[in-house]
């Protein structure tokens, strides 16, 4: 099975109720980004140039904590800026626990292999650690050299004590997609338990053009989905085939809130009009039919998983083929 039991009956449950009471516009992932700084300043980054003026602010435990209170998704991605560099992290991550939701803790891995001390594995937590290619890619993109053997460090040393370890990787216009096969075998050699992928997001405020356009996503992701026939990869089947243009899907932009230093981020993780004081105000301000692809310019290229895997999940109940797929994929 691909993801826990438990895991799948508690999605499922939740999946089961909001349509049940006939919940139109429901999250599925809090993105929580307790602060900005980070210990990378790669190019392709958006946030530490969205976020530049306020770097340095951080959410209080007390605010994080409420914020996992106030969003009903069952699970919650600790990213940000690099989590590690928050100092009540430990805290945040057993407080998440405690209220019974699932983490997703995203770090570039430099820290992790000290930061593995402090931390115990739990059946509800995940490590994700970011993986752009072997060495020299990663270490070019990162713009740092050593990240790469970091980060591999780390991941074996989790694996090590016994953590629940996936990788994310990027695809940006320059990728070798060869190169990136090779990876995913490295990494399944040392015992990662799942891989996910995705197109790059060209930010307004990233002026490289190192982005892949529709077209060329739709190209490249032919053959990633042709890797995922023989690799353990969590993105979705249905979302690698809209990837490779042969399934259409509409964004679902408030499927993963996005709480940071400034507020409810809408509206969603890669663009903002505006923060809101609290999730409800959020979820009833926001004018979600301006957005998406055809509706707003920013969005004409995004193919992002934060947008469209909660799609996925509102598609999968339209069709026995859908169902069908989902049930193999997911069970072996």
């Amino acid at each position: 099975m691909r993801f826990p039991l438990r895991f799948n009956y508690n999605m499922t449950k939740y999946i089961i109720g909001n349509k049940l009471r006939k919940v139109e516009k429901y999250p599925l992932v809090l993105m929580l980004e307790p602060t900005h700084l980070c210990n990378l300043a790669c190019s392709g980054c958006g946030r530490i140039r969205e976020y530049a003026d306020t770097m340095q602010e951080m959410m209080t435990l007390e605010e994080c904590l409420k914020s996992v209170d106030e969003c009903p998704a069952p699970v919650v991605t600790i990213t940000g800026g690099e989590p590690f560099l928050y100092p009540q992290i430990n805290e945040l991550v057993q407080g998440t626990l405690e209220r019974g939701k699932y983490i997703y803790f995203c770090t570039n891995g430099i820290l992790l292999e000290k930061a593995l001390d402090s931390l115990k594995p739990h059946p509800n937590f995940t490590l994700n650690i970011h993986m752009d290619g072997l060495e020299e890619t990663h270490d070019r993109i990162l713009e740092r050299k050593g990240a790469f053997k970091m980060a591999l460090a780390g991941i074996k040393k989790a694996k090590q004590m016994g953590f629940r370890v996936c990788t994310n990787t990027t695809i940006f216009k320059e990728t070798d997609l060869v190169e990136i096969e090779m990876l995913f075998t490295h990494l399944e050699e040392i015992g990662v338990d799942g891989l996910l992928v995705a197109p790059g997001f060209g930010y307004e405020a990233v002026g490289e053009k190192l982005f892949l356009e529709r077209r060329d996503i739709e190209k490249k992701f032919a053959q990633v989905y042709e890797m995922s026939k023989k690799h353990r990869f969590y993105s979705t089947p249905m979302y690698l085939r809209f990837l490779k243009g042969e399934k259409k899907l509409e964004c679902t932009p408030w499927g993963n809130p996005t709480r940071n230093t400034q507020g409810w981020k809408a509206p969603c993780y890669l663009i903002t009009d505006a923060h809101y004081p609290s999730f409800k105000e959020m979820m009833e301000k926001t004018q979600w039919d301006k957005y998406g692809v055809g509706k707003d310019i920013r969005c004409a290229q995004c193919m992002m998983h934060c947008g469209f895997e909660p799609t996925v999940v509102g598609e999968i109940g339209k069709s026995w083929k859908d169902i069908w797929e989902m049930f193999i994929w997911n069970f072996t």
